[in-house]
């Protein structure tokens, strides 16, 4: 339970109180939870689009992205603008680290949160109607396993920082049982289609995290909530394309 907890205090805003002494394995043994929380999230989003239900399809798209913002505090797309900061031009890895760092957000951060929201409403509102729900459920869940592997997958570059623990403490049979979840969920949910989507979806958010590690060697707290953005957007683009194909 405490492991649960470490990870909706990590991935959302809500209120949580960890009583018990939390140890740093507790991180690594929390990416187990990862998708479970983006499930806790994904009926959330689902839940808001039914209340909006009323609503034209461009304010209740809005309005869904504007929760999804809400539950994670922005912090996958703080990471995100950070590494559009960061990433851009030819920069050495101790001038990225540096850039990241940095509080302030520079022009190509706002560049990137401003076409990627762009991007994302205009994929939200774009969705046929009856995979509409099931896609708002599965991104989170995706995103966030995918969170979990890239902490498996790399190392963290940077001496001490949030995601550290997570790195350093991961175990893989917490990553497979997630990924299990992840796609038996997609399968439920969507057939075949979920099958396709989950392994036509890791194709760009798998090539993303490569480049970064050949960047910047390994990960660090901000490239991994940009990976999560880039997952995200991954999963309503290929759901879009996917739900008008007869399968």
């Amino acid at each position: 339970m405490k492991r649960f907890l470490v990870a909706l205090q990590f991935l959302t805003i809500l209120p949580v109180k960890i009583k018990s002494e939390i140890k740093e394995t507790d991180f690594g043994a929390a990416l187990l939870y990862f998708p479970v929380i983006g499930l806790l999230i994904g009926l959330l989003l689902s839940l808001s689009a039914l209340s909006f239900s009323f609503l034209p399809v461009l304010v209740k798209s809005t309005m869904i992205l504007i929760v999804s913002i809400f539950i994670t505090g922005g912090i996958h797309l703080d990471g995100f603008a950070d590494t559009c900061d960061g990433f851009y031009g030819n920069k050495s890895i101790e001038k990225i680290l540096e850039i990241m760092r940095d509080s302030r957000i520079g022009a190509m951060g706002v560049i990137g949160i401003v076409s990627l929201l762009l991007l994302k409403f205009s994929l939200i509102a774009s969705l046929p109607e009856v995979f509409f729900w099931k896609i708002l459920i599965v991104m989170p869940v995706f995103s966030r396993w995918f969170q979990g592997f890239v902490c498996h997958a790399a190392r963290y570059v940077r001496q001490e920082g949030k995601a550290k623990n997570f790195i350093e403490y991961s175990r893989c049979r917490d990553v497979i049982i997630g990924g299990i979840f992840t796609l038996a969920l997609l399968v439920l949910l969507m057939s075949l289609r979920g099958f396709i989507l989950f392994f036509v979806s890791l194709i760009p958010v798998a090539l993303f995290f490569y480049y970064i590690k050949r960047r910047v060697g390994g990960m660090t707290g901000d490239t991994i909530g940009a990976v999560n953005e880039i997952a995200e957007v991954s999963i309503l683009l290929f759901g879009l394309i996917l739900s008008g194909i007869p399968v």
